[in-house]
């Protein structure tokens, strides 16, 4: 399974440097930032379901900036996941309403990192908006991350907790050449998005798939112990 979904990844982070289509090479390993992630977080905040988002909780990664920045401006509560979960307080809580700084200057994870109050999921309010990366999407909404497996985690958490559910509309927003026809590959713990939202199209999924929880199984003793939450989780 993991052999079948690095294929994928690899072969689209080369097609993504071979048509130019991201800023800057060494994709390699990421989610890819792309041309046009501006033009899509514009395509999505021109949604119904962007407007009667008021709590949103996006990814980190620099292609998901813009959406960020939208949704600070537009004045919604947003929670932006700590890099690899990396601390007990594994999210940033970005209120428009108390920012220091410009929201799209806050927007960028380098800035949020310094000025944002970190949260643990008991602090969380219902989200009604989950926005994520992808390195590849097909139309059914499976999708592949950059294989570290931490949005899944992050999506497991808040289900767990009962912050979403399975009307909770979850959204990517990628580069056109992201998503493809074929099947992908698919793991237990996975979870697919409801809408793809790139600079061109907006693509709906279906049905909705995500896991009831954590599925303990499926993570390493290294991933437990690298993710502070989830050690001491295990420790108890």
């Amino acid at each position: 399974m993991d052999q079948a979904k690095n294929a994928v990844r690899t072969r689209i982070w080369d097609l993504l440097e071979r048509e130019e289509a991201v800023p800057q090479l060494g994709v390699h390993g990421r989610i890819p930032n792309f041309h046009g992630a501006a033009a899509a977080a514009e395509r999505l905040a021109a949604l119904p379901v962007w407007a009667d988002a008021r709590v949103i909780k996006a990814v980190p990664d620099k292609a998901q900036e813009p959406v960020r920045a939208l949704a600070l401006e537009a004045g919604r509560l947003l929670y932006m996941a700590v890099p690899k979960l990396a601390d007990e307080l594994p999210f940033y809580l970005l209120d428009p309403r108390k920012l220091s700084v410009p929201p799209a200057q806050a927007a960028s994870r380098d800035v949020a990192a310094r000025i944002a109050q970190k949260v643990g999921v008991d602090q969380l309010q219902p989200v009604d908006l989950v926005v994520c990366g992808s390195v590849a999407v097909n139309r059914q909404g499976v999708r592949l991350g950059k294989g570290a497996g931490y949005s899944d985690i992050e999506v497991a958490l808040l289900q767990e907790a009962g912050l979403i559910s399975d009307q909770t509309i979850i959204v990517t927003t990628v580069h056109g050449l992201q998503v493809v026809d074929e099947r992908l590959p698919e793991s237990e713990h996975d979870f697919r998005v409801d809408l793809i939202v790139t600079p061109d199209e907006v693509i709906r999924c279906g049905p909705p798939r995500r896991p009831k929880g954590l599925i303990w199984e499926h993570l390493t003793p290294e991933k437990i112990a690298s993710i502070p939450l989830l050690a001491a989780r295990a420790a108890r």
